[in-house]
């Protein structure tokens, strides 16, 4: 392997939501091939950068209490909570696993979310989004997410600058559902579709579990399917 496509591997024990946005925004401005994944230690709902200042979730999360944090790729709203895994890619434009179809790669660039979920027994499998609310990122209709069956425990976004690709996303631990049907409009959806990793049996400590997941990563980057 050549030097410049050696990844930089990080698996964080536990930071804030704002302080996780930040460092994936460093590494995008870095530029160099890394892994980043981190456990969430608070309570906030990241949106993307064409959110509206005065997006209806935005304000309804004010209202109860709930920071809100901007990240620097786009889609809507993720109420993140204590214990979720947050997982960020960055590789340079010219990386060949890049490749041209970046923009529908969440198989190929997620591969190791699955590897890392398999390895405890879960059947998950990057799929086709539910559409059921306009506001809720991983219950909305764009992109792909992360599913268990008909359940969905994480999802992804990107954002591509002139010298470098952000593939980064979560893998919810124990959504809290009344607090998103509070903060989101989930007139169509089912807030039961979401699943964390604790109801599917992903033992602890969750700082182990971020290591694994960030090697998994690396792993499938290197030896893609």
């Amino acid at each position: 392997m050549r030097e410049a496509d050696r990844l930089d591997v990080r698996g964080v024990a536990t930071t804030d939501v704002g302080t996780d946005a930040v460092a994936d925004a460093e590494l995008l401005r870095a530029g160099r091939a890394a892994v980043k994944v981190a456990v969430i230690a608070d309570r906030a709902v990241s949106y993307g950068v064409g959110t509206p200042a005065d997006a209806g979730y935005l304000r309804r999360a004010v209202r109860c209490g709930v920071p809100i944090v901007p990240r620097t790729s786009g889609g809507t709203g993720v109420l993140l909570g204590p214990g979720d895994l947050t997982w960020a890619l960055v590789l340079p434009r010219g990386d060949r696993r890049v490749g041209r179809g970046f923009v529908r790669a969440y198989d190929r660039l997620g591969q190791g979310i699955v590897d890392a979920l398999d390895a405890h027994g879960v059947d998950a499998a990057w799929g086709p989004p539910l559409d059921r609310s306009p506001e809720c990122c991983l219950l909305g209709g764009r992109g792909r997410v992360l599913r268990v069956g008909d359940r969905v425990v994480g999802g992804a976004a990107q954002h591509l600058t002139g010298s470098a690709l952000l593939h980064h996303g979560v893998v919810l631990a124990a959504p809290d559902r009344a607090l998103g049907a509070r903060v989101f409009d989930l007139a169509r959806a089912d807030p039961d579709r979401l699943v964390g990793t604790d109801a599917l049996g992903v033992p602890g400590p969750r700082s182990a579990w971020a290591h694994a997941v960030a090697e998994a990563l690396a792993r499938s980057l290197d030896d893609p399917r």
